[in-house]
């Protein structure tokens, strides 16, 4: 007889090689999960495929029906009306005119932008594909190297997966069944170093090659004083986001819904001002846009929970655990295999689905290779509570699956950069990118080696 392990472990290799084959990950899944159930009744007493189906006219409705989930449409909103606003040209320009008296400051200006309109998107593809349409052609006419230009913004597009507000973060979130507020807290010490490592790349890369960027050349009076009139509305209100969730001052939902207003309300504004901004047409294609991402989403959400249920009768999480702590390895030695597997699996699946799959596989493991859920951080083998280790790995995991974005052969981003600049060759956007990869990497091993800068925060404000 069949074990129903190998057939869970069939089924996972299945789903790799749908994914691989580009058929959409939310369809993968539910065929996966379908199939694999089915397949499981035929050799497993136990197991039902009809009840197992019938569950499905609900467990659609209990997604879209949580409040906790109630977040992400408004935070998409938010991303799309803020595109919609041109807010994001604004950001670009106002940060140009800080930085554009240094050399290479329009790139550090773009990475700036990058981590700033992430802040309110969400999603490091759609920051990506956002900002490279507002800096690359200032990156082009300003005369920057296409390696430094296209390297820099694949790099910042990758900060909208970890500066809170994130969809990643909520979706982590949920499945961990951990604080969302606590997870957006802890992401904000890493977010920072995240924007700071990038904005240090760049200084280093013009310092070591100035050929890489002009001279630089400060924006006329006139011209930096417009922009950086346009510029401290809109930091204003991404600051009053990010530190009111910082703080605590408010849950994500009501931010989400005040982050709508705001930006809304502003980008009306300055349409009355005859300054661009928002209209009703504006406002019904973000609405549409963040319709149709939403839905996306939610049916990623039902085809996980479907996928999830095939490989819990399968029981392949729990042998994974079990695998794991019969192996004897050290707890740190298994948990940077699991990030090392994240960086692969993240060059050729998109964040989210990434974390949706990957993620309810790894979470019990080190749960188990911790001592359990009611470890105290004496005993544990990470040396920290379970409810610590929960915030600590999703950082963790998030700054990973960035860096799987812009790592060869596949990097999503750098795809995104590179159907934009289309006159610069693939492999050069790739090279772009490896000193941006360094950083990540040293900023993972730093988190690593320094929990606190994931959990100071919220250990902070939790009293």
């Amino acid at each position: 007889m069949i074990e129903p392990v190998a057939i869970g472990v069939a089924g996972l290799g299945v789903l790799v090689g749908l994914i691989l084959l580009r058929m959409p990950v939310a369809i993968a899944m539910i065929a996966v999960g379908v199939g694999g159930t089915w397949v499981l009744s035929l050799v497993v007493p136990h197991v039902r495929f009809w009840p197992y189906l019938r569950q499905f006219k609900t467990l659609l409705w209990e997604n879209a029906a949580s409040y906790e989930l109630s977040v992400v449409p408004l935070f998409v909103l938010m991303g799309y009306i803020a595109a919609e606003s041109r807010l994001s040209a604004d950001l670009f320009r106002g940060l140009e005119a800080l930085m554009s008296r240094w050399r290479g400051g329009v790139a550090m200006a773009a990475v700036g932008a990058c981590g700033a309109f992430g802040a309110v998107c969400g999603s490091s593809l759609a920051t990506a594909a956002t900002m490279g349409r507002v800096a690359l052609p200032e990156l082009d006419r300003q005369g920057y190297d296409p390696r430094l230009a296209t390297g820099a913004l694949a790099a910042g597009g990758t900060l909208g997966i970890l500066i809170p507000p994130s969809v990643a973060l909520v979706l982590y979130a949920i499945i961990v069944e951990g604080s969302i507020l606590e997870m957006f807290q802890a992401a904000i010490v890493p977010g920072i170093l995240a924007l700071g490592g990038f904005v240090a790349v760049v200084a280093a890369l013009v310092r070591i090659d100035p050929t890489l960027a002009p001279p630089a050349r400060p924006m006329p009076k006139a011209e930096r004083r417009a922009a950086l009139r346009r510029l401290v509305p809109v930091l204003g209100i991404f600051g009053a986001i990010i530190g009111g969730l910082g703080l605590g001052l408010f849950t994500p939902t009501p931010a989400a819904s005040v982050g709508v207003f705001l930006i809304a309300g502003w980008g009306f504004w300055l349409r009355a001002r005859g300054e661009g901004g928002l209209d009703l047409a504006g406002l019904g294609r973000a609405v549409r846009a963040a319709a149709v991402t939403t839905g996306m989403i939610y049916l990623i959400l039902f085809g996980a929970e479907v996928l999830r249920g095939f490989f819990a009768r399968a029981g392949l999480p729990q042998a994974i655990s079990g695998w794991a702590g019969a192996s004897g390895l050290d707890p740190m030695l298994v948990l940077v295999v699991m990030l090392g597997l994240l960086i692969v699996v993240g060059c050729f699946m998109e964040s989210l689905a990434m974390i949706l799959v990957v993620v309810p596989f790894f979470w019990p493991t080190l749960v188990a290779l911790n001592g359990g859920e009611g470890v105290t951080a004496a005993d544990a083998a990470f040396g920290m509570t379970h409810d610590e280790l929960r915030i600590w790995f999703g950082i963790l995991v998030l700054a990973v699956v960035e860096l799987g974005l812009i790592t060869p052969p596949v990097g999503l981003n750098v795809f995104i950069i590179a159907q934009l600049a289309a006159h610069v060759p693939m492999a050069t956007v790739f090279r772009g990118v490896v000193p941006f990869i360094g950083a990540e990497v040293a900023r993972v091993a730093l988190i690593l080696g320094a929990p606190v800068l994931a959990l100071g925060l919220p250990r902070l404000l939790g009293g």
